[in-house]
């Protein structure tokens, strides 16, 4: 089972551009449409909204992509 994070975590994820490290500002645990494609959510399996720590980008991901930044 994937981890849990909160709201203010900081995380990194591994995207195409390298590694990446951010803040999350929101959990879905609903299915939501984001850039005109749909993140599958649930409670048990809740996606999460974080915001890029270097370019304000945001992105939608699985806890499982995730890792929790230590500090």
């Amino acid at each position: 089972m994937a981890a849990k994070f909160k709201p203010g975590d900081h995380v990194t994820w591994n995207s195409e551009a390298g590694h990446v490290s951010g803040r999350i500002t929101k959990v879905h645990v609903k299915n939501t449409d984001y850039k005109g494609y749909t993140h599958h959510a649930s409670p048990d399996d809740p996606q999460y909204e974080i915001r890029s720590d270097r370019t304000d980008h945001v992105a939608i991901h699985k806890g499982a992509a995730l890792k929790k930044v230590p500090g």
